[in-house]
């Protein structure tokens, strides 16, 4: 079982390493995972032959203090107390560091005023100067001295416990250093005594110019500084956890005997009645019952565009009501929320061990104790080359006091911790750092179609209907049929019918290959060319032809058929996310190799992976063959990830290198996934391996001035330089160096906060370029040359009946050569055609004919006269109040029939348009006033 600890009394790397091994060499523990950062651990152990006592007794007997985690209660906001807990914790550390390092300061000064005051001719009181007053003078350093210590009395307490325990860290280097130091002042003082009793100047002299108290002193105010200022990063690297913490509002207002009541955010209970108003932060989770609310979700998935909540729909928690008033009813609360498990995840991940970190903990597992070797190797070595006591004790203080595995343990979780927290904003959740150290090692990319690259909405995109009834009474027919069926192609056809379908006498499932239907005591069947051929129903040349354009189109086609013949097609198709192309392109463009995993025809999904430019398609692949696909290529040496919905990819998730879920958050706590997306957006995966890739580019930087840092500096403080230039290291200045290192490491990973992405939707987006590897329909439309409209016909067209034939039309006439743009409109039955000028009228009614309609007449379009008809116009709008509002009311007028060019000014509260002479101020009025706002005054310009 696994199981979570707090441990107290961590300082350094050492500490960390120290309880590892600790609890790592217990009988039937599998895996420790210590945090610094976090002072936690988590241990992997069987219970059958350790409990949590014996994992606490093991670390108290190292001289540390461990005590077992509560586990979360649901329904309470445990998870908040913990944190401000810990925060509190935090807060009391950082706050005695700071007591401490002032204090110490402010000794400081009289200390080094005294001990250096006659060597820089400083004025000295006449009892402090002069050589009969030297024992006065180092009395006065040692209980100055003397009170420091005692002020930083924990570096010697935790120090020597450490030593006797036999698990060294940093404060027992510190420890001896400063000790030594004090003790060896402490007998030049003895024998100043001495001398000035028996009358021997010249040994009061030499002693006089050979105490450390200040060095003791200041070793540890220096040290206190590092210590100081490393808490105050430790605790701004939970600042994005704060702000998440400090989303869910204090109160909310809930349905209580019929009354709405005001009660605290922690009372909310499953089964409540929430009510929402314009402003208010939702409290938990839910679905909204009735009302429309437009929520801005930017802080749990990072789009900066409120989203439209009517009822059935799901609301999370901490996002705003921007505008409109709705009740749902709470599902999840407490640490059950959306929001509690971001939270969570965010924690547990930035206090996760990524494995390059594990490389860090053996080197300060042994650290420490090869130090305090080249410590005592360092006096020896002095004493036999030199004789020289002072210049031995020296050298061998400041290899003891310079040598830090401070900034060796600070150089990863720092960055991860950052990271992680980076990526929240991102709407990028980690389940642990090893998921953020991997991201970028990926080279081939697995990508499921429906929910991934698609929306996973398939509709209803043309009708090819064989019978003599029209497009909008075949169509109903087929949704009758299929209405037995929960396939969602089906609910895509029933979806689209209009009016009310006729019930099915007999329904059956043919799995694999459709449906059969009794209406009216007539059979009919919906299916695949399997199911045709398994009733005896032949496919005519014409179906066939039809069956292979909308297959190459990526769509996917339905035969319908009585028990005689087919009577016609309706094709579906998933409509492909906005993002999906240029998204993949920057895979791609990383040399990232694209994989798509569907279980379509290989017809339909190589149209589609044409469209997005997918490099290589798996198709006919079922949902229980994915995890075979995904091992297959992983045997071929590739560090594979793959992207799905998390339900039914769950085996190719877990048998992945990485396994993404993409999704909307409402379910975040997928066990299948390593890496869960908030927003529906592939682009945010190429934001976590840009992060990624940033971060592991940090941790290398900070080992490197860790590093680097004890190899120039423990040398230099052994002395290798005396022999050449006679100069050597004094302690203070070793001291210094190591407080030094430790800042330049949290500093470096701060910087991680600065990170922005190319490619999220929060803000301006660069479009990634496509590669010169072959595809189509990759390219951005902003880096495509705009055709110039050279001319505009109008066509009157017979037959439509309903959108569905609207569709077949505008996709008819799209697809001339020289058409840039169809209009095409069910009432009056119309269609504006812009073209580049090349385009005949024959080619036109040709289209249009084809798709199963008739072109009356065709007439030239003048839009420039049409334009000089209309009047530009300003209205005034009360009520906005940011962008979102300004959206709204662009939008309001826009829709209103003969209005164009809406430009408004959220600063001057205004909107200028042009209108048409059929525009009346009541429709502008109306509009803006639907939408939310007050409108004033309209006047023309």
């Amino acid at each position: 079982m696994k199981e979570s600890f707090n441990v107290y009394g961590m300082t350094c790397a050492a500490c960390q390493a120290n309880v590892t091994k600790a609890v790592a060499k217990l009988d039937g523990v599998k895996d420790v995972d210590v945090s610094l950062l976090g002072n936690s651990m988590k241990v992997d152990y069987d219970e059958q032959k350790v409990d949590a006592k014996t994992i606490c007794d093991a670390v108290d007997r190292i001289g540390y203090t461990a005590e077992q985690k509560q586990a979360p209660k649901s329904e309470t906001n445990s998870l908040k107390k913990e944190w401000a807990d810990r925060q509190a914790r935090v807060e009391r550390d950082r706050k005695a560091a700071w007591d401490r390092l002032i204090s110490s300061v402010i000794l400081m000064i009289p200390l080094m005023y005294v001990a250096m005051g006659e060597m820089l001719h400083l004025p000295l009181p006449a009892i402090l100067s002069g050589e009969q007053n030297h024992l006065i003078n180092a009395l006065t350093q040692l209980i100055l001295a003397a009170i420091i210590m005692v002020i930083q009395k924990h570096f010697y307490i935790d120090g020597f416990k450490g030593l006797l325990k036999r698990a060294p860290n940093m404060d027992s280097l510190v420890a001896l250093g400063s000790g030594a130091s004090f003790v060896y002042a402490l007998a030049m003082t003895y024998i100043m005594a001495y001398g000035y009793g028996h009358g021997q100047m010249t040994m009061v002299h030499h002693a006089a110019h050979s105490l450390y108290f200040d060095s003791a002193a200041m070793i540890v105010t220096l040290v206190s500084i590092g210590k100081y200022l490393e808490s105050k990063s430790k605790a701004k690297t939970g600042d994005a956890l704060s702000k998440l913490m400090d989303l869910t509002p204090k109160n909310t207002i809930v349905i209580r005997d019929g009354q709405e009541v005001q009660v605290a955010q922690d009372q909310v209970r499953v089964g409540d009645i929430v009510v929402m108003k314009p402003g208010q932060r939702v409290p938990v989770d839910g679905t909204v019952l009735e009302g429309t609310g437009y929520l801005d979700q930017s802080a749990i998935t990072g789009e900066s565009i409120p989203v439209e909540k009517t009822a059935g729909d799901e609301v999370l928690s901490a996002t705003i009501n921007e505008n409109g008033t709705f009740r749902f009813k709470a599902e999840k609360v407490g640490d059950d929320t959306t929001l509690s498990q971001i939270i969570r995840l965010v924690d547990e991940a930035g206090t996760s061990k990524a494995p390059i970190a594990r490389t860090a903990d053996k080197v300060a597992a042994v650290f420490v104790p090869i130090v305090i070797g080249l410590a005592l190797a360092t006096f020896a070595g002095w004493m036999i080359v030199g004789g020289d006591f002072r210049t031995a004790l020296n050298n061998a203080i400041s290899v003891l006091v310079i040598s830090c595995p401070c900034a060796l343990g600070l150089a990863t979780p720092m960055a991860i911790m950052v990271g992680t927290e980076k990526a929240a904003q991102f709407g990028i959740l980690l389940k642990n750092a090893e998921s953020l150290e991997n991201l970028h090692n990926i080279q081939t990319i697995v990508l499921d179609k429906t929910g991934t690259i698609t929306s996973g909405k398939p509709s209803v995109q043309d009708v090819v209907n064989f019978t003599d009834q029209s497009d909008a009474d075949f169509l109903e027919l087929a949704a009758a049929i299929e209405q037995g069926s929960n396939h969602p192609l089906a609910e895509a056809i029933t979806a689209a019918a209009n009016g009310d379908l006729a019930q099915a006498d007999a329904f059956e499932n043919i799995s694999g290959k459709g449906v059969k239907a009794v209406i009216g005591q007539k059979t009919y069947y919906a299916g695949n060319r399997k199911l045709m051929d398994q009733v005896g129903i032949a496919i005519p040349e014409k179906a066939e032809t039809a069956l292979n354009d909308l297959a190459e189109q990526g769509k996917t086609p339905m035969l319908f058929a009585d028990e005689k013949q087919v009577l016609g097609i309706i094709a579906v198709a998933d409509t492909v996310r906005q993002t999906s192309a240029a998204a993949i392109a920057a895979f791609r463009q990383q040399g990232i190799h694209t994989v798509m995993l569907t279980g379509d025809n290989a017809k339909t999904a190589r149209a589609m992976a044409d469209r997005v430019g997918i490099d290589e398609v798996i198709s006919d692949v079922l949902p229980a063959d994915k995890e075979a696909k995904i091992r297959s290529l992983q045997e071929k040496g590739q560090f594979t990830a793959m992207v799905g919905d998390g339900i039914n990819d769950a085996p190719a998730l877990v048998r992945a290198d990485i396994g993404i879920a993409i999704g909307q958050g409402t379910d975040i706590a997928m066990d299948s996934a390593d890496v869960v997306l908030m927003k529906n957006d592939l682009t945010d995966v190429n934001t976590a391996i840009d992060l990624s890739r940033a971060v592991i580019r940090n941790v290398h930087q900070n080992l490197f001035w860790a590093l680097i840092y004890n190899v120039i500096g423990i040398p230099l403080a052994m002395g290798v330089l005396t022999p050449l230039t006679g100069w050597t290291l004094s302690p203070m200045y070793g001291a210094a160096a190591m407080s030094l290192s430790s800042i330049i490491v949290c500093t470096n990973a701060w910087r991680l906060r600065f990170f922005q992405s190319k490619y999220a939707s929060t803000g301006s987006k660069q479009e990634a370029k496509p590669s010169d590897h072959k595809q189509s329909e990759v390219s951005s439309p902003a880096v495509k040359e705009e055709p110039v409209v050279k001319e505009k016909l109008l066509l009157d067209v017979q037959g439509m009946m309903c959108n569905h034939c609207v569709a077949s039309v505008t996709y008819a006439l799209r697809h001339v050569k020289g058409v840039i743009d169809a209009d095409v409109k069910l009432d009056p039955h119309s269609a504006l055609v812009s073209t580049d000028g090349t385009v005949t009228h024959a080619a036109l009614e040709q289209a249009v004919e084809n798709a199963g309609y008739q072109v009356v007449s065709i007439t030239s379009d003048q839009p420039v006269k049409k334009e000089d008809t209309r009047m530009k116009k300003q209205m005034d709008v009360d009520g906005m109040m940011c962008e979102h509002c300004q959206a709204h009311v662009t939008k309001a007028l826009s829709d209103v029939p003969g209005v164009s060019d809406v430009q408004v000014s959220l600063e001057k509260k205004n909107a200028t348009f042009n209108a048409e002479d059929s525009v009346t101020d009541e429709m502008l009025k109306k509009a803006v006033t639907d939408a939310g706002y007050q409108p004033g005054n309209i006047r023309n310009c």
